[in-house]
């Protein structure tokens, strides 16, 4: 099918042609405005998003800290003899450290198991000394920032895309409409011309 075609010319919608319709040029620029605001909306929204979720994730990388804690009691699990617990497994236990204030505090993290009491743990505070998750590096924040900045960019040229690709078939709609009509006028005269 595509030897019937004919070779491709570039910018064909813009050129000067006597059949060309109000309907083929209307189609033209609706077209490129879809691809430009598709293109626009995905790169903005992907970049500010992505920025926007580097700056949090560095906020909250600046606001916690690593504490040395202490376990309270012996943690019960798995020693080397037990051979049901596998070797990444962390068990729940209550933990002390001392605040940035100087209370002592105490929460519940996980631990590995069998530890004893008086171990010591890393865990992560913020400033007023409550327990945190630990904060991402500066290069998970990278990939998290750009996955995320990628899918907000891609929902959001999504909608242009689709706008511009519902306007131009309802065009086309009319111009089918538009032929119907000449057809009905002009059809039935073909055939006496023969």
């Amino acid at each position: 099918m595509k030897a019937f075609r004919g070779p491709k010319v570039w910018l064909w919608r813009w050129r000067r042609n006597p059949l060309k319709r109000r309907a083929d040029v209307a189609e033209a620029w609706v077209v490129l405005g879809a691809w430009l605001l598709t293109v626009l909306a995905g790169v903005s929204v992907g970049l500010a998003a992505a920025r926007s979720v580097e700056h949090g994730l560095a906020r909250e990388r600046a606001a916690s800290r690593p504490v040395t804690a202490r376990v309270e009691d012996t943690v019960p699990g798995s020693t080397p003899m037990d051979s049901h617990v596998s070797s990444g497994e962390r068990v729940w236990a209550e933990v002390r450290w001392t605040a940035a204030d100087g209370t002592a505090r105490t929460g519940r993290v996980r631990v590995e198991p069998g530890s004893g009491a008086g171990t010591p743990v890393t865990v992560w505070t913020d400033a007023q000394g409550r327990l945190v998750d630990r904060p991402t590096s500066a290069s998970e924040s990278a990939l998290r920032a750009a996955l995320l900045g990628v899918l907000a960019g891609v929902s959001a040229a999504a909608v242009p895309f689709t706008g511009g690709l519902a306007l131009r078939r309802r065009l086309e709609s009319r111009r089918m409409d538009a032929w119907d009509t000449e057809w009905a006028r002009l059809g039935p005269q073909w055939g006496r011309m023969v």
